[in-house]
């Protein structure tokens, strides 16, 4: 008599079955030439900065190379596409088999509905992943010889940021897990939590911006952003953060509890699909 599979078997068969079709997604595609962007402004920088001595300037002096790859870490990964890529991955890991009415022939299988949720959602963070670090790494080879910085020297700080991203992704694709088990309309709602209330909370004092991946995220940034620019200015809005072991303590937290609340959504939901 043949067993049911566990859950362990059964969500490598999903992150397997899952991870192609992510990959060749029109979803994909778009966020892979979203994530071409700051390789084009990289590029620009590269040429300027090669084509005229004086190269990028802030209040009269040239950053360093490893100063500007900072800024746009922080700027455009961290603060825009980490959470674009959480928001559209996310919310659509069940939502996309409702829309597509294929969850019923996934949950009529014999495997449990949570290995579903699961190697989905395992899939999303290995495809992302596949997205985010080579655009980042092109960054980085093209950022960071300017300004006289050594590649070498900045090598680790990249890897550092690696992980970062890494740990982003899964905060922001578990959160969003949530909220397209449980809620209608998951992506307004994802997009109104990352760039509006999100923000929102971290420019004021009191607790409820513990209640956000961004909080935890911001201590594991590495770089240091000149201390008389205007970026600067604006990061000082965001300098109150945990410490490091606080941090990636409260990350993980958030994970586990954010994927075991979106894998009970998916075993209680009764899903009717509409003729």
């Amino acid at each position: 008599m043949n067993q049911n599979p566990t859950v362990f078997s059964s969500t490598v068969r999903i992150f397997d079955l899952s991870l192609g079709q992510m990959l060749w997604s029109r979803r994909s595609v778009f966020l892979g030439l979203l994530l071409g962007g700051p390789v084009v402004l990289a590029l620009v920088l590269r040429i300027v900065t090669t084509l005229y001595a004086s190269g990028i300037s802030i209040n009269g002096a040239q950053p360093p190379g490893a100063t500007i790859f900072g800024m746009m870490v922080w700027l455009l990964y961290i603060r825009f596409i980490v959470p674009v890529l959480g928001v559209f991955y996310g919310t659509a890991l069940i939502a996309d088999e409702v829309d597509d009415k294929t969850i019923t022939y996934l949950f009529t299988r014999p495997i449990p509905r949570s290995a579903v949720l699961l190697g989905k959602y395992l899939a999303y963070l290995v495809c992302t992943v596949l997205l985010v670090l080579p655009s980042v790494m092109l960054v980085f080879f093209l950022v960071v010889p300017t300004g006289g910085s050594s590649v070498a020297v900045a090598f680790p700080s990249l890897l550092a940021d690696f992980a970062m991203l890494i740990v982003g992704l899964a905060s922001y694709g578990a959160v969003f897990a949530v909220v397209g088990t449980r809620l209608k309309r998951p992506l307004v709602v994802g997009l109104v939590y990352a760039f509006g209330w999100e923000p929102a909370v971290l420019l004021f004092p009191g607790y409820l911006k513990r209640l956000t991946v961004a909080y935890y995220l911001q201590a594991l940034v590495t770089h240091e952003m000149p201390q008389d620019s205007a970026v600067s200015m604006v990061l000082q809005l965001f300098h109150e953060v945990p410490t490091v072991p606080t941090s990636l303590l409260s990350l993980a937290a958030i994970i586990a509890v954010t994927l075991w609340s979106a894998g009970r959504a998916v075993e209680q939901r009764e899903y009717v699909l509409e003729q």
